[in-house]
């Protein structure tokens, strides 16, 4: 994959082993590669299915299929309470402007069914906008992250410039999961936090971006999962793509100045400025977030 930073070859991840290899330049002093998300569709991380406490709430919230309105919204159509349907909705909404899942409902996540996705600048009218393959450029499944629900179309969150880009698909072209896992970077604080809803699974430092390349503040997510060969190598022991690229650099390294969530051959680095816009973490947390969250899970860098 094509991030922010050095040159290498890395595997991509899939929920049981590692498939074919991609050549990998650019992140944050620091590369990742995509992985597919059958974590996404599964609720298995990218590495593997996990097996703590933390790894269950992934694979139950992450994991847990649900309809096209959401578990809430369907039991209000089942039941004849259009309160119960408006109700999910709002959540859901509040859910997608936020990153927070404390209602417990959740964020959902739509997989791409076929070889390719129309997306509309407005639903129901009109030509495609544009057309996304899948899988994408890296092997890897093609995920969104939906922000809202309207009849058969979804307003999802896009990985393209400009960063919080957002586009209309039609529900059934999609498989939708759910996941009630958020990841949020403070980089004035220099430190992550996963949750599950309101419960903090996990937090540790982070290195970011340099004052002329920084880290950009916005609402991201997981679009890959890749292991690098050699864990002890700038990329860590895994990194996570994220739907979000650079504000001041347009390509590095070969790559478009993607951002991504990786690990470091350089602990001392963690807690500084440093990078070319990824975020750094110690492999020991970077492994965790393998093993524990799915592709699709929303990141929230806050400014």
């Amino acid at each position: 994959m094509k991030f922010n930073g050095y040159l290498a070859t890395v595997a991509l991840v899939t929920a049981a082993t590692l498939t074919t290899a991609a050549t990998l330049t650019g992140c944050a002093a620091s590369g990742a590669q995509p992985a597919p998300p059958r974590a996404a569709a599964t609720g298995q991380a990218g590495a593997g299915a996990a097996t703590d406490s933390a790894g269950a709430g992934a694979g139950a919230g992450a994991g847990a299929p649900t309809d096209s309105a959401g578990a809430g919204a369907g039991a209000g159509a089942a039941t004849g309470h259009a309160e119960a349907g408006e109700a999910a909705e709002a959540a859901r909404a509040e859910a997608a402007a936020t990153g927070h899942a404390g209602t417990g409902a959740g964020v959902e996540v739509a997989t791409v069914r076929g070889p390719r996705i129309a997306v509309y600048k407005r639903k129901g009218t009109g030509s495609p906008w544009r057309e996304l393959a899948s899988p994408n450029d890296y092997g890897a499944e093609r995920v969104f992250l939906v922000e809202r629900h309207d009849g058969e179309w979804l307003r999802v969150l896009l990985p393209i410039r400009p960063n919080g880009s957002t586009g209309w698909i039609r529900t059934g072209d999609v498989t939708l999961t759910r996941t009630t896992h958020r990841v949020e970077v403070d980089p004035e604080a220099f430190r992550f936090t996963v949750y599950d809803g309101a419960r903090v699974l996990r937090s540790g430092k982070v290195a970011t971006g340099r004052d002329n390349t920084p880290t950009p503040p916005g609402r991201y997510f997981f679009t890959e999962l890749v292991r690098p060969p050699d864990p002890r190598g700038p990329y860590g022991a895994y990194a996570f793509g994220l739907s979000g690229f650079s504000p001041t650099l347009k390509s590095f390294a070969g790559g478009p100045g993607q951002l991504a969530i990786h690990g470091t051959d350089d602990a001392t680095a963690i807690g500084t400025r440093v990078s070319h816009g990824c975020v750094r973490v110690a492999n020991v947390d970077i492994t965790w977030m393998a093993k524990n969250l799915a592709i699709g899970t929303p990141v929230v860098v806050k400014g």
